[in-house]
C-alpha cells in the first residue's frame, strides 16, 4: 500500500503531521463550549400574549383562538397547541422536522402582527419566540439579610445590572422582592363631586409626563434646540398635575385622590432555607458556555461583595455547572481508566513495553484530533460526546492492534524491521480498512434520525466516527512507521516469563478441539444457537423500557398545591410547616429554596397564590448514604400527612425538558365532557401497578365571581359593557397610567381604589360605577354576582379543546406502565368525537424507538454493502451476518442481569453493535479465504485460521470491553445516560464473539457446499 511505504520512507514528516494535529487538537479543547447534553434545536415555536386581568376564558376566546387561526396555515405546521390561563397566553407550533425555522419565525411573526389588530385593547403585544428547552436558569443567587424592599433595591440597581455585563450572561431575573409603584388612590364621590372620571385622570397623567422638542432658534452662529422638559420627577409632581373637568373646573391630583409611593409585593415569596429571601436566576446565551459563564457569575459576585452593604449577605443556591463539571470529571477518569484497561490487555498479549507504546500511542493522537473535528463540526464537550470518547476508547485500538500483530508476525519470521513493518501493513491494510468502515456505517443512519433520539445521539456518533477516522490514520501510518524504529528485535515467544503463552497454547488447543466437535455436529450446533436466541427473547418482558436513565444530580422538586384560589399568607404558613418536616433532613439537604406564587427555579408552577415550588440541593453523593431517589422517597412519606396541601416530590431531571413521564391526551369538543373524562382517567390511571399521582389538567376549577351585566339595565344609565368591565378591572386590578423616572428607577403610577374597597364580596357588590352624567350607582344595581368554580387553564390542541393527564411512574419501567394505562383506557367507553392518545417521555419513547428501529435495519444493510464490497462476492458477507443474531443473548442477558431497562442509549448501544461485532467475523473468514487460496483443504484451513486468529480476535474485543467497563459501572455523576450503551455492548460483543468463534465455521461450511452444488449445478447444464 503505497500510503504505508510513504510513511515508511518519511518518518520526520509523520512525525510532524502528527505534532501539529496534536497542537491543533489542543487549541480546538480549549475553544469547545462545555455544557451537560447536547444543545437541543426543536423546530417548535411559541406566541405568548400577556392579558392583565383576564379570567381564562376571556383569554381563550379574545386571544388564543385568533393567534391561532393566524398561524394555522403556516406551511409544515405538524402540531398547534395554545394555553390559556388567567392573564396569559400561549400558544405553541411544532413544526415537521428539517422546516428552516429561522424563516419560518419571521412568517409567523407576520401572520401574528395581522391578527394584532383583532386583539383586545388590555392584550399585550404578542413576543414570538423560538423554543429552547435548555433556556432554564444556570445559577441562582440568594440574597438575604435586609429587608425585601432594600434587598430588592440592591439587586436592581446593583447586582443585576454588574451580572448583565458578564460575559455569557443573557438576563437576570429577580424573584421574592418589593417594586415600588405610586398609588393614585381613587374617591369616587369626589370625582362625581368635579363631574370627573377616571379615564380623565388616566388621559391626563399620561399627558402631563411627556417631554417634546419644539424645533430650534438662532442665537448668534449656533443653533438653540428648544426642548419642554414636562416629566415627573416626584411624587409631588404626580399630586400636582392640574385635573380640567368637562365643566371646566380645574382641582389638583391630590385632591381627588390620594397619591401613596408605596412598596407593592411581587408575584412571589422567596425564601433559601427557611428565610425570607431575594433570588436571582441567572440566565446563559444561547451559545454560551454554562461553565465559564457560571464561573464569570461566581467573580462577579465575590467582586460585589466589597461594594454591598453590610447586612446584605450572598449565597449561591444553584448552580448547573457544578454538576456538569462532576460529570465531564467522572467520564475523563473513565476513559483514563478505559485506557489503562486497553494498554494492560495489549502489554499482556505482546509482552513488549516498545510494541504496546506503539499502540497505546493510538489512543491520546485519536482524542486529542477528534477535539479538532468537534470544533469545525460546531459540537460540545458534554456528557454524551465525552462518553463516546469512553465507549470508543477501546475500539481506537482495533486497527492497530491488527496491523501490529501481522508486522510483528513478519518480524518473526526474520524480515528487517523496515520490510516487516512495509509488508506486514500492506497485507492487512485493506481489511483494516473495510473493517473499520463496517464500524463508521452503522452511525450514518442515525445522523438522518429526527426528533430528540437524533439531537441527543448524532454528536455521540459523529464523536466515535471522528475517533475512529483518526485511529485508522494513525494504524496505516504512525504504526508502521513506529514500528520500523522501535521493534529492533523479534518478540520471544518462550521462557519463564512467558506464562501467558503457555496459556494461550492451551486455549488453543481446547479451541481447535471444540472447533472438531462443531464441524461434527453442524446442525446440533446451528439448532442449539437457534434455541439460545429464542430463549434469550423470554427475558424482554422481564427487562422493560424507558426513555433516558435519570441522573442523579442530587437535586429534588416539590411541587406544593394548595386549594384554588388559596392565598398567597395561607400558602406561605402551610409551606413553614413543610420547613420543619425538612429540617429533619438539614444533614442532607444542603440549600432548600421555595417560592411561592411563582414558577421557582424550573419555571413549573402556574404563578398563582396558591402554588409553591420547592428546589431541593442536595449534599455529594460521597457524603450522604442516601441515593436522591431514596430521599424522593423519604421526603414524598414526610410530607404526605401535612392537611390541606397535594404535596409531589419528584426528582430533578437533566434538564432535557421532555415533560411528563406519563401523559393522557383527551380531545373532543366540550371542556365539561372532557372534565368528566379526565375524571375517570385519572381514577383508572391511579389503579395501575407504578403509577401515582395521576391528576388532570382541569382538577379543582379555581373559584371566581362572575359578574353578569344586565346589558339593557346599563343602557339605560348610559353606560356600555365594556365600560361597566373597564371600571371594575380599574378598582380591583388597577390600572397604569403613566410611569416616572427617579433616578436610574422607572416607577409605575397606578390608578385603584383604595384598599379597604377592594377587600370584600360586598365591596365588588357595593362598587360606586359612574355614570356618563358623573351619578354614582352601585354595580349590583346593573349586574348580578355568582360564584362558580372557574377553570385554572384552558388548553386545545389543532383548535380543538383538550385536557389532559398527567402521572408519575414510580418502581415500573415506562413501557409496561404505558402498555397497562393503555389496556385500561381501551376498557372505557369514550363518547362520539372525543379520542385519547398516549403524550409525554411514553410518546417520546415509541417515535424514538420507531426511528431507531429503521435507522439499526439501515445501518445492518450498509454494513452488508461494505463486506460485500470489500470481498467483492454476495456469499461471504451474508457468512459473516450470522455473528449478528447471538449479540441478542448477549443484550438480554447483560441488561436483566444489572438490572437496567431497555432504553434510548441501549438501542444506540444495539446499532453500534451490528459494525463491531462483524470484525471479528471479517478477520476469520477472509483468513480462511487466503489459506484456501494457498490449497488447503476446507477443514485444514478452518482448523488454522481459527487459532491462528484467535489471539487478534482476542486482543481487539478485551481491549474494546475492558474499555467501556468504567461506563459500564456507572462509576462517577453523570454516568447513567452512558450505562445501558456500554452494558449492552460489553454483553453484546462478548456472547457475539463466542459464537462467531464456532458458529461462523459452521456456516461458513453450509454456505460453501451450497455454493458447491449450484456450481456443480450450472456445469453439468453446460
Amino acid at each position: 500500500m503505497n500510503l504505508v511505504n510513504l510513511s515508511v520512507k518519511r518518518p520526520v514528516g509523520v512525525i510532524m503531521i502528527v505534532v501539529a494535529l496534536l497542537g491543533l487538537g489542543f487549541v480546538s479543547l480549549r475553544s469547545l463550549t462545555i455544557d451537560l447534553y447536547p444543545e437541543i434545536e426543536l423546530p417548535i415555536a411559541v406566541v405568548s400574549t400577556s392579558y392583565e386581568g383576564a379570567a381564562p376564558q376571556e383569554v381563550e376566546k379574545l386571544v388564543s383562538r385568533p393567534v391561532e387561526s393566524s398561524v394555522s396555515s403556516i406551511e409544515g405546521l405538524e402540531v398547534l397547541q395554545s394555553q390559556s390561563q388567567a392573564g396569559s397566553s400561549l400558544v405553541l407550533m411544532q413544526f415537521n422536522t428539517g422546516v428552516n425555522l429561522d424563516s419560518t419565525l419571521l412568517e409567523v411573526r407576520e401572520k401574528v402582527d395581522q391578527a394584532q389588530g383583532i386583539l383586545p385593547d388590555g392584550a399585550g403585544e404578542p413576543n414570538v419566540l423560538r423554543f429552547d428547552p435548555g433556556q432554564l436558569p444556570i445559577m441562582n443567587i440568594g440574597l438575604s439579610g435586609d429587608t425585601p424592599e432594600e434587598l430588592q433595591q440592591v439587586a436592581e440597581n446593583r447586582i443585576v445590572p454588574f451580572l448583565e455585563r458578564q460575559s455569557g450572561v443573557a438576563s437576570v431575573g429577580i424573584e421574592g422582592g418589593k417594586i415600588r409603584e405610586v398609588q393614585v388612590l381613587v374617591d369616587r364621590a369626589q370625582l362625581s363631586q368635579y363631574g370627573l372620571n377616571s379615564q380623565t385622570i388616566v388621559q391626563t397623567l399620561t399627558t402631563s409626563n411627556q417631554s417634546a422638542s419644539a424645533g430650534a432658534i438662532e442665537k448668534g452662529k449656533k443653533d438653540l434646540q428648544i426642548r419642554l422638559e414636562g416629566e415627573f420627577d416626584s411624587i409631588e409632581d404626580v399630586e400636582n398635575t392640574i385635573i380640567q373637568s368637562q365643566t371646566g373646573a380645574r382641582v389638583k391630583l391630590g385632591q381627588i385622590a390620594d397619591v401613596e409611593d408605596t412598596l407593592v409585593n411581587s408575584n412571589s415569596i422567596s425564601k433559601v432555607n427557611g428565610e425570607p429571601s431575594v433570588v436571582l436566576s441567572i440566565l446563559k446565551k444561547t451559545d454560551a458556555n454554562t461553565v465559564e459563564t457560571a464561573d464569570e457569575v461566581r467573580a462577579a459576585i465575590e467582586e460585589l461583595r466589597a461594594d454591598l452593604p453590610e447586612e446584605v449577605e450572598t449565597s449561591v443556591i444553584l448552580d448547573t455547572s457544578e454538576f456538569i463539571k462532576t460529570s465531564i470529571n467522572s467520564v475523563v477518569w473513565n476513559i483514563l481508566l478505559g485506557g489503562v484497561f486497553s494498554v494492560l490487555v495489549l502489554l499482556l498479549f505482546l509482552k513488549s513495553v516498545r510494541a504496546t507504546l506503539v499502540i497505546g500511542l493510538s489512543i491520546p493522537i485519536a482524542i486529542i484530533s477528534t477535539f479538532t473535528l468537534m470544533y469545525f463540526t460546531g459540537e460540545t464537550l458534554n456528557v454524551l460526546t465525552m462518553g463516546g470518547l469512553a465507549l470508543g476508547i477501546g475500539m481506537m485500538v482495533d486497527s492497530s492492534i491488527v496491523i501490529l500483530e501481522n508486522i510483528v508476525s513478519y518480524r518473526q519470521q526474520g524480515y528487517t524491521m523496515v520490510e516487516a513493518a512495509k509488508q506486514g501493513a500492506s497485507e492487512l491494510a485493506p481489511a483494516v480498512i473495510a473493517s473499520a468502515t463496517t464500524t463508521l456505517v452503522v452511525f450514518l443512519p442515525i445522523i438522518f434520525v429526527e426528533g430528540i433520539a437524533s439531537e441527543l445521539f448524532t454528536p455521540l456518533a459523529l464523536v466515535i466516527m471522528f475517533a475512529l477516522i483518526a485511529s485508522l490514520a494513525v494504524s496505516v501510518t504512525l504504526i508502521p512507521m513506529l514500528s520500523s524504529k522501535l521493534l529492533t528485535k523479534p518478540l520471544q515467544m518462550s521462557g519463564r516469563r512467558y506464562w501467558f503463552d503457555r496459556f494461550m497454547e492451551k486455549v488453543n488447543e481446547r479451541y481447535r478441539s471444540l472447533l472438531r466437535f462443531v464441524l461434527k455436529w453442524r446442525k446440533s450446533t446451528v439448532l442449539v444457537t437457534l434455541l439460545l436466541v429464542v430463549g434469550s427473547g423470554a427475558l424482554v418482558p422481564l427487562i422493560g423500557t424507558e426513555f433516558i436513565p435519570a441522573s442523579d444530580q442530587g437535586q429534588i422538586t416539590m411541587r406544593v398545591n394548595m386549594p384554588e384560589g388559596t392565598s398567597i399568607d395561607e400558602t406561605e404558613q402551610l409551606t413553614n410547616t413543610v420547613d420543619e418536616r425538612l429540617s429533619e433532613y438539614s444533614d442532607i439537604i444542603d440549600v432548600s429554596y421555595v417560592t411561592i406564587g411563582g414558577g421557582g427555579m424550573t419555571g413549573i408552577g402556574n404563578g398563582s397564590s396558591d402554588f409553591a415550588s420547592y428546589t431541593i440541593e442536595l449534599i455529594d453523593p460521597g457524603d450522604r448514604e442516601r441515593t436522591t431517589a431514596q430521599m424522593v422517597e423519604q421526603l414524598q412519606e414526610s410530607v404526605s400527612d401535612i392537611p390541606g396541601a397535594d404535596i409531589q416530590v419528584s426528582e430533578m431531571d437533566a434538564g432535557l425538558g421532555t415533560g411528563a413521564p406519563l401523559q393522557v391526551q383527551l380531545n373532543g369538543t366540550e371542556y365539561e365532557v372532557l372534565d368528566q373524562i379526565a375524571g375517570q382517567v385519572a381514577y383508572v390511571m391511579n389503579q395501575v401497578d407504578g403509577v401515582s399521582n395521576a391528576t388532570s389538567s382541569t382538577d379543582e376549577g379555581r373559584p371566581e365571581l362572575q359578574i353578569d351585566v344586565n346589558r339593557e339595565k346599563a343602557a339605560q344609565y348610559g353606560l356600555s359593557y365594556q365600560e361597566v368591565i373597564g371600571q371594575v378591572r380599574l378598582g380591583f386590578n388597577g390600572q397604569i397610567a403613566t410611569r416616572y423616572r427617579n433616578g436610574s428607577d422607572e416607577i409605575d403610577v397606578r390608578l385603584i381604589l383604595p384598599e379597604d374597597q377592594r377587600q370584600t364580596i360586598a365591596d365588588l357588590e357595593g362598587m360606586s360605577v359612574q355614570t356618563p352624567t358623573g351619578s354614582l350607582i352601585p354595580l349590583a344595581t346593573i349586574a348580578n354576582l355568582e360564584q362558580v368554580q372557574g377553570p385554572v387553564t384552558l388548553l386545545r390542541q389543532d383548535q380543538q379543546p383538550q385536557v389532559n393527564v398527567e402521572a408519575e411512574v414510580v418502581g415500573q419501567d415506562l413501557g409496561t406502565a404505558t402498555e397497562e394505562v393503555r389496556a385500561e383506557l381501551e376498557r372505557l367507553n369514550f363518547p362520539d368525537g372525543y379520542s385519547y392518545e398516549i403524550g409525554g417521555q411514553a410518546q417520546d419513547m415509541q417515535e424514538a424507538f420507531g426511528d431507531l428501529s429503521l435507522a439499526l435495519l439501515f445501518s445492518i444493510f450498509l454494513v452488508y454493502a461494505v463486506m460485500a464490497i470489500q470481498f467483492e462476492n454476495f456469499l461471504f458477507p451474508f457468512i459473516i451476518m450470522f455473528s449478528l443474531p447471538a449479540t441478542i443473548i448477549g443484550i438480554t442477558v447483560g441488561l436483566f442481569i444489572t438490572g437496567l431497562p431497555f432504553s434510548l442509549p441501549a438501542f444506540v448501544g444495539i446499532i453500534m453493535l451490528a459494525g463491531i461485532v462483524v470484525n471479528n467475523a471479517i478477520v476469520l473468514v477472509d483468513y480462511i479465504n487466503i489459506l484456501r487460496s494457498k490449497s488447503y483443504d476446507r477443514y485444514e484451513a478452518i482448523l488454522e485460521a481459527g487459532p491462528n486468529r484467535l489471539r487478534p480476535i482476542l486482543m481487539t474485543t478485551l481491549t474494546t470491553v475492558l474499555g467501556m467497563v468504567p461506563l459500564a459501572i456507572g462509576i462517577g455523576r453523570g454516568a447513567e445516560a452512558q450505562q445501558p450503551l456500554a452494558v449492552t455492548i460489553i454483553f453484546g460483543l462478548t456472547v457475539s464473539s463466542f459464537f462467531t468463534l464456532i458458529l461462523i465455521p459452521v456456516v461458513y461450511t453450509y454456505f460453501d457446499d451450497l455454493s458447491n452444488k449450484i456450481t456443480g449445478f450450472f456445469r453439468k447444464r453446460v
